[in-house]
């Protein structure tokens, strides 16, 4: 016999081998299509934009979240023979918002200046001039360390 005892805001059921010898009688409900809270992608099936897609990445919300709805719902509905193309003005506000707020929008041009740097001074890190002596030079192969920490691994004998 089917058990059940309740937890603060937990239910447990216990149930029997007898319980699971007969078959499930749960109905399973119909989905709504229509339900704007389901995630279905980024249009939903009447056609509108799904502004809960996380595809979005969050866009549709914060600060210039809008100036993207704006952009973006006169994208989509454009009729134009070029999508889009009597949407610059919305576009252009997105992206004037979007360079006020350079913390939460990191701008492509920054991320590929700051790769370029770490990898620059990666590349001299690792062209420096090695120090070369009789016992390292029969030693394993030379592995990359950590700049910032001492390579323990090649240790010179006799010291």
């Amino acid at each position: 016999m089917t058990s059940v005892r309740e937890e603060g805001k937990d239910r447990i059921i216990f149930a029997t081998k007898e319980d699971h010898a007969t078959p499930s009688n749960a109905e399973l409900v119909e989905e709504d299509p229509n339900d704007p809270y389901e995630e279905r992608g980024l249009i939903l099936p009447n056609g509108e934009i799904n502004w809960n897609c996380p595809c979005l990445g969050g866009m549709a919300s914060g600060p210039c979240g809008s100036e993207f709805k704006d952009a973006f719902s006169c994208f989509h509905y454009s009729k134009e023979e070029v999508k889009g193309s009597e949407c610059l003005e919305q576009f252009r506000a997105m992206q004037e918002c979007i360079q006020r707020y350079p913390e939460l929008y990191p701008q492509e041009d920054d991320k590929v200046s700051e790769e370029k740097s770490s990898e620059t001074e990666q590349a001299s890190q690792n062209s420096a001039p090695a120090e070369t002596s009789e016992e390292n030079s029969t030693s394993a192969p030379v592995q990359d360390s950590d700049p910032i920490q001492p390579n323990t691994e090649s240790s010179v004998e006799g010291s």
